[in-house]
């Protein structure tokens, strides 16, 4: 015999249940995206800096456009494009569409290229 208090309850806390979990769902999928925007991002600025760090002999102008098509490539757009002698320092951002109406999400990320010098790669001591 079931109470006049109790009638849909169950259905209630079924409902509640079931929106905390959807919930929950679209936070872990809007933050995983975040996270491999980011690591896109990352890489984009990497690969941009080196193309740009390869191509610094023909002029700081061939070095950024080689940049900018590499970041392009990737999804993004190449913010800054500095050339220092030969270093090349860029600034990259990828815009990602978060979920629940959170909207564009910029994410910049930042990277240098340029020759090592000789003092800053350690070289290996042989020993006889």
């Amino acid at each position: 015999m079931k109470s006049a208090g109790d009638d849909g309850g169950g259905t209630l806390w079924s409902v509640a249940f079931m929106a905390v979990l959807w919930f929950s769902a679209v936070a872990a999928m809007t933050v995983g995206g975040v996270r491999v925007a980011r690591h896109r991002a990352d890489a984009a600025a990497d690969l941009a800096a080196l193309a740009a760090a390869a191509r610094v002999a023909e002029g700081a102008g061939e070095a950024c456009r080689s940049a900018a098509v590499v970041v392009r490539d990737f999804g993004g757009r190449l913010k800054r494009c500095r050339v220092r002698g030969n270093i090349v320092d860029v600034s990259v951002t990828m815009a990602v569409t978060g979920a629940m109406a959170i909207g564009d999400i910029r994410i910049v990320s930042r990277a240098r290229g340029g020759p090592a010098e000789s003092e800053s790669v350690p070289l290996p001591h042989t020993t006889r």
